[in-house]
């Protein structure tokens, strides 16, 4: 067991791309935690393991690791830098004693940087300061330290919060400093943040000779050894074989005990006999357990104070596949197999809500990306199911519904600015704040209500040929405002069940934006476009040319069609309206009306 004063445990948070995991990964390199067969070392983000991480480019899942440094095991939590998953955040700064702030020397404090430094310093977290990236050409590191110190006079709890160390590193390189260098090409390390962490960050403030206290903040699974309890030891010992009790959110005792205990070095989980209060373990054995609930000594149960996680501000229906393709693509389509695995997610995903809908869910969450993020996976798994259009979740303060407000930073360039206020005006965003950021480009921060940001991304990607950067952070709650105007155009929807024929497609091509392509399975109602008007548009695409002994198949020539839009996960979640439904299997992803056959939809329309 590893005296707690060689115990060093500290979480690396940061606006996201500022460079949180490359930073982890130098430090799990220069550590010697692997063998020189096991990584390579140009191998970059070893923490993001998950497929949607590599693909997406950004860390989903908060992570644990461990590396040594001399004397000294110190455990790193890698946090995600989305404030989608800010979820993630809050429940894994209860396990670290410190923080290392990651930010951009050219782009200086950003929305999450502000929410995750306020959770770190409301736990009363010390917190090291690292300047990131101070080799980009548009640096501006005098500025971004002064900004910094604005974001600690705002948001500290108490005066010794105020004085914070301050380190600078090239984090793709592998170096850091105590002091700006002046030649970023000497040879360096990360022995600098190394010290750091072991000198700045305190050790954990812990008792080894009380009885056991242990709060589960992360759970894993594994087919052999089933539910991994993870959480730090905050009181006592922890051995293997030994009876504990399980302190339920509501208080329900449930006897257990531990079957096996495991440590963390580096990616590896290793079987250890025992641990003492300051480390972190993962706990076998405790199959009942779930996140925010306390391992306790048997003899004296106490319970440490519950996680306390921000509600969601987005939900979706999700329910079972309806349109007449059910069942020919997925292999788990029932509303019993959709809420079993809902049920599973539950346990990990502490910023979800699961909510029985009748025949489908209620699944609340953090934002788009964070719903987005929990379809796409359960497509890959070979679920099938419908999704609907996101809808805000209100609150009820004193007999006034309030929905939720979102703080919008927007970073444009100048040419653009004119329209993005125009787009923004029109979802009645008000403007705070405007300045000039490092590159010249306009930085324009808005407060708007949280329904407002469903479908705008994409919206402002077109409107400025993909330059602008987009961020925003939960701001709290306003009694709830007017309904928003129709910002889409209307739909191109199928009359017909077939297969689409180009000629008819080119025919379609006239109307509007096509989202299918020639020889593709329609049924009636599938939305095949996006019409140039308000209104919906209801064509045939499935229409083909028929032969005469007067026109041989090669007269007319070839058709010329245009490349169809293939719409992403995120693309189709912001283009459906409330009359329509986006079908999810694992091979296609199907825009429809809610209510397929036309008449119907035209009678309800009326109604």
């Amino acid at each position: 067991m590893k005296d707690p004063k060689f115990i060093r445990n500290v979480a690396i948070i940061a606006h996201v791309d500022h460079g949180k995991t490359t930073i982890l990964d130098g430090l799990l390199k220069q550590s010697n935690t692997f063998r020189s067969n096991q990584a390579e070392m140009d191998q970059t983000l070893i923490m993001d393991s998950g497929d949607q991480e590599h693909e997406r480019g950004i860390t989903i899942t908060a992570k644990q690791t461990s590396v040594y440094h001399g004397d000294y095991k110190i455990n790193i939590i890698d946090t995600p830098g989305h404030a989608d998953f800010s979820g993630e955040v809050e429940r894994t700064l209860n396990m670290a004693d410190g923080v290392l702030l990651i930010v951009d020397a050219q782009e200086g404090p950003m929305p999450q940087t502000k929410f995750v430094l306020s959770k770190a310093l409301e736990l009363g977290l010390q917190t090291v300061v690292v300047v990131n990236k101070i080799d980009k050409p548009s640096r501006r590191i005098d500025e971004v330290l002064d900004e910094v110190s604005d974001l600690f006079l705002e948001l500290a709890v108490d005066d010794s919060q105020l004085y914070y160390p301050v380190y600078y590193a090239v984090g793709r390189d592998g170096k850091a400093w105590s002091e700006l260098p002046d030649n970023l090409d000497e040879p360096g390390s990360l022995d600098p943040i190394f010290n750091a962490i072991i000198n700045d960050i305190p050790a954990p403030d812990v008792n080894t000779d009380g009885p056991l206290q242990l709060l589960v903040t992360s759970l894993q699974y594994d087919s052999f050894l089933g539910k991994y309890a993870i959480g730090r030891i905050n009181r006592g010992t922890v051995k293997k074989g030994m009876p504990i009790v399980l302190i339920k959110r509501d208080g329900t005792l449930i006897n257990s005990k531990i079957d096996k205990i495991f440590g963390y070095r580096g990616l590896l989980r290793e079987e250890i006999d025992g641990a003492a209060a300051g480390d972190i373990v993962a706990i076998t054995g405790v199959a009942e357990a779930h996140i925010g609930e306390t391992i306790a000594d048997k003899d004296t149960p106490e319970a440490l104070p519950l996680i306390d996680i921000e509600a969601p501000t987005i939900s979706i229906y999700l329910g079972p596949n309806t349109s007449p393709m059910k069942g020919k693509e997925g292999q788990y389509n029932t509303s019993r197999q959709i809420g079993d695995r809902l049920k599973r997610e539950l346990e990990t995903n502490v910023s979800l809500r699961v909510e029985d809908d009748g025949i489908g869910f209620k699944v609340s969450g953090r934002g788009e990306l964070h719903l987005s993020v929990l379809i796409e996976t359960l497509r890959r798994e070979g679920y099938e199911f419908e999704v609907g259009r996101p809808q805000v979740v209100t609150i009820v303060e004193g007999n006034v519904t309030k929905e939720p407000i979102e703080e919008l930073l927007v970073e444009v360039a100048q040419e653009f600015l004119g329209t993005v206020s125009q787009e923004l005006g029109a979802r009645r965003a008000a403007m705070v704040k405007q300045e000039q950021a490092a590159s010249g480009a306009a930085r324009v921060t808005y407060i708007l209500p949280t329904r407002a940001l469903i479908g705008l991304r994409n919206l402002l990607l077109t409107a400025t040929k993909g330059t602008v950067i987009t961020n925003s952070l939960p701001h709290g709650y306003q009694p709830l405002g007017p309904k928003l105007p129709q910002i889409r155009n209307g739909a191109l929807v199928t009359t017909e069940a077939g297969v689409t024929t180009p000629y008819a497609l080119e025919m379609g091509e006239s109307r509007g934006e096509l989202f299918v392509g020639p020889g593709t399975q329609v049924y009636l109602g599938m939305i095949v476009g996006m019409n140039q008007r308000r209104e919906d548009l209801e064509m045939n695409v499935c229409k083909a040319k028929h032969l005469t002994n007067m026109r041989s198949s090669s007269s007319d020539g070839t058709t010329q069609l245009t490349p169809f839009t293939n719409l992403s996960l995120e693309q189709c979640i912001d283009f459906i309206e409330d009359d329509e439904l986006l079908e999810v299997t694992p091979k296609n992803l199907r825009l429809r009306k809610r209510i397929l056959d036309p008449n119907l939809r035209k009678r309800a329309a009326k109604n």
